[in-house]
């Protein structure tokens, strides 16, 4: 099997080295190329254009920002994808976005599956992303291959594209909120002239205790921010999320406070930071 993987961010180069690893070829392409050169090391192909890297491609990964980027190399690059290859969209685009570009998909011909992951760097660099998937019965032992060497797991939700998509906005809807809660927490103790070390010990090995607390408390301790998943991608979905809401008739109270706790932090300057620095929104001199 021939990956083609779009997108050598932060996810998308762990995914590659994942598929590298399990032996699939890969042709890896990014819209700025110094991302993805590195990644012929790994002994993937190295391409200019998105169209060249889907051009003898058996499966294609999409793993950009937003719906415009989607669109914009989908529209590109499926009118050379000649063999036929499966799409897999694992960006996080919302419900509107996967809607276009299962439309885009289909105005072409072209099989696809509604996939979007969970997990941040370590897990798409150690092949263990969960993902989310949504498409065809027929697709699915066409996707298996490359599925098992990027996840550890998939969740099949049905066949219609938008459903994948649907269960992700559910998760990170608690994941960002669970790190904005720690955030919270981090700087209440300190700006109470408490450790906040104590708060994590307190946590520690109770009913509402979680190794990603103590990771992300850990990082916002130290005030250290490398990014596995970077604030503005935070702040991207949580629109997503409001926008999901609405159409549900889902409150979006909550959502619209986290989404303030983010922008915050933004506004300090973290917004290429993790999301871990949603707690500098939290501190007032």
């Amino acid at each position: 099997m021939r990956v083609a993987v779009l997108g050598t961010g932060v996810m998308g180069t762990g995914m590659v080295r994942s598929l590298r690893r399990a032996g699939l070829e890969v042709n890896a392409w990014n819209r700025s190329p110094d991302k993805a050169e590195p990644l012929a090391a790994d002994g993937a192909r190295v391409c200019t254009s998105a169209a060249e890297a889907v051009g003898d491609a058996d499966l294609v990964v999409l793993m950009l920002f937003d719906t415009e980027a989607v669109l914009a190399v989908m529209a590109e690059a499926l009118p050379a994808a000649e063999h036929g290859p499966v799409w897999v969209q694992s960006s996080t685009i919302g419900l509107d976005g996967t809607e276009a570009a299962a439309d885009l998909a289909s105005r072409f011909g072209a099989p696809f599956v509604d996939a979007p992951v969970l997990g941040t760097k370590q897990p798409a660099e150690q092949g263990a992303l969960v993902f989310l998937a949504a498409g065809a019965e027929e697709l699915r032992e066409r996707v298996a291959p490359a599925f098992e060497a990027m996840g550890s797991k998939t969740i099949w939700v049905g066949e219609e594209p938008g459903r994948g998509s649907a269960l992700k906005l559910a998760c990170n809807a608690f994941v960002g909120t669970l790190t904005a809660a720690v955030g919270q927490s981090v700087a209440l103790a300190g700006q109470l002239g408490i450790d906040p070390r104590l708060f994590l010990e307190a946590l520690d090995g109770g009913a509402s205790d979680s190794p990603y607390v103590h990771v992300k408390g850990a990082m916002m301790i130290d005030g250290d921010y490398p990014p596995s998943f970077a604030l503005d991608g935070v702040r991207k979905d949580f629109g997503l999320i409001a926008e999901a809401e609405r159409r549900s008739g889902t409150a979006t109270t909550l959502t619209d406070a986290v989404l303030a706790c983010f922008d915050a932090a933004a506004d300090e300057g973290h917004g290429a930071d993790d999301m871990a620095a949603v707690v500098t929104g939290f501190r007032r001199s």
